[in-house]
């Protein structure tokens, strides 16, 4: 049994299966370069308040180096009987240069330093998953630019409702990525603050510049109150939160290329390189990607429960409890993360067909809401004008027909107002340029926002 850092006023170990359900080294071992950052720009801030020599800020530094050097070559030997990553590296640093190696706790408790350890990761993270995002943004533009005048129905209510371009429907999540993106931006400024110095919980007695060690750390400033900064896991909770809002976001598009891909919809042919078959039935092609991501959504969903929940009823300041919000953050960043890149991937592999989509256009009488426009330009109101082409709708029905389909005099029993220039207004294409108003989609206001896209993504 290893003798613990904190253990002077016990007299006995503690039982083994106490330590192993207290320990967090099996996944907080994944903070192993924040904690030695963080000790590093702890080490020059012990310095420059003369709480240790300068030689010894290089004896310790050189020290933390060679252990993250160790790490990352795979050299490094971590020790599941260590209770955490905090006093793994603390006591790694020991082993190396003796008695120097305890000044580097000197007025820092767990409490700041793992809250500084997570804040470093998820700045790290953030940064990471914005890169990756803004990925998917450019699949989004291209895919959008390849097909930039393809005709697919619009829906309301999973009903065929009006004929829009596929470019405008991919833009849509364009639009959700970036405001997702916004999001990120926001939680990274609130992230981005540094605790150390408020040790366990009421600050720390020696003068700590606080202001040098966040800038030697890069962070945009200090936390206000210790108390806070040590039990705050507001942070988290954003993270994540913001995370679930994109990954619902990813899944509202694999619900659609889900149901795009069946018989049923025949809109789009997944790449055999991102589908799977059965084990059975030789005929199926299953979209498992997109299943898997509307899957892994709820699992989001999942994490952010888990830390509402454990935060809920705890008192300041720091309590065990939120040990437990290491793993939902690991998860959430590495199912962000995945999720992203293998959809990026995907889309771009994606056939859609044209032909099918336009033929679903054609049918079901999306360019009623078009007619009725018709003719209140014509001078009829809109109340009107929809009972009037609820009328000629009833009519095609019973026979069978679209609205193309029927002639004009069949047309102008309905109403007087309805000419020969009826058929072109409404063209798909037609009722789709007839909405070149900003945000619409119009041919010329997609393009405007492609370009739009391009700039905003700095391409």
């Amino acid at each position: 049994m290893k003798e613990k850092l904190w253990g002077g006023r016990f007299k006995s170990f503690t039982d083994k299966n106490v330590d192993e359900f207290n320990a967090s080294i099996g996944f907080d071992k994944r903070l192993w370069r924040e904690d030695i950052e963080g000790s590093l720009g702890y080490c020059r801030a012990l310095g420059k308040a003369g709480i240790i020599s300068e030689d010894k800020v290089e004896v310790i530094s050189d020290a933390l180096k060679e252990i993250y050097r160790e790490i990352e070559k795979g050299d490094f030997s971590f020790d599941e009987g260590m209770e955490d990553i905090h006093t793994h590296i603390e006591k790694a640093l020991i082993d190396k240069v003796g008695d120097i190696g305890e000044t580097i706790h000197t007025g820092r408790s767990r409490n700041d330093q793992v809250a500084l350890d997570t804040r470093l990761f998820l700045r790290a993270s953030i940064i990471e998953i914005d890169r990756v995002a803004r990925e998917f943004q450019l699949s989004l533009v291209e895919v959008a630019e390849k097909h930039l005048d393809w005709i697919i129905p619009g829906y309301t209510h999973l009903q065929r409702a009006q004929p829009v371009l596929l470019s405008h429907h991919l833009l849509a999540y364009y639009e959700m990525l970036k405001r997702d993106r916004q999001r990120y931006e926001e939680v990274l400024q609130r992230t981005n603050i540094l605790p150390l110095g408020s040790a366990a919980l009421a600050g720390t007695t020696f003068g700590l510049d606080r202001e040098f060690l966040s800038r030697e750390l890069k962070m945009d400033g200090i936390t206000s109150n210790s108390m806070d900064a040590v039990s705050d896991r507001d942070f988290v909770a954003e993270f994540i939160f913001t995370s679930a809002l994109l990954m619902m976001h990813l899944s509202r598009l694999c619900e659609e290329l889900i149901l795009w891909s069946t018989e049923e919809f025949n809109f789009i042919e997944i790449s055999d390189s991102f589908a799977t078959g059965s084990s059975i039935m030789p005929q199926k092609k299953n979209p498992d990607i997109p299943e898997l991501i509307r899957g892994k959504t709820g699992r989001i969903y999942g994490n952010l429960i888990s830390v509402l929940t454990m935060m809920k009823g705890i008192p300041l300041t720091y309590n065990k409890d939120m040990q437990e919000d290491k793993e939902p953050i690991f998860d959430t960043v590495d199912t962000v993360k995945n999720s992203l890149g293998i959809f990026t991937l995907l889309l771009k592999e994606i056939q859609f067909k044209r032909n099918n989509l336009y033929g679903a256009v054609e049918k079901g009488y999306l360019v009623a809401t078009d007619l009725a426009d018709y003719l209140v330009r014509k001078g009829m109101t809109f109340r009107k004008a929809h009972y009037v082409v609820g009328d000629i709708i009833l009519a095609a029905q019973k026979k069978g027909v679209e609205f193309n389909d029927m002639n004009l005099n069949e047309m102008k029993s309905f109403s007087a107002l309805i000419e020969d220039d009826i058929y072109e207004a409404i063209k798909p294409f037609s009722c789709i340029n007839n909405r070149n108003i900003p945000g619409g989609t119009g041919i010329e206001m997609v393009k405007a926002a492609l370009n739009k896209a391009r700039e905003d993504l700095k391409l």
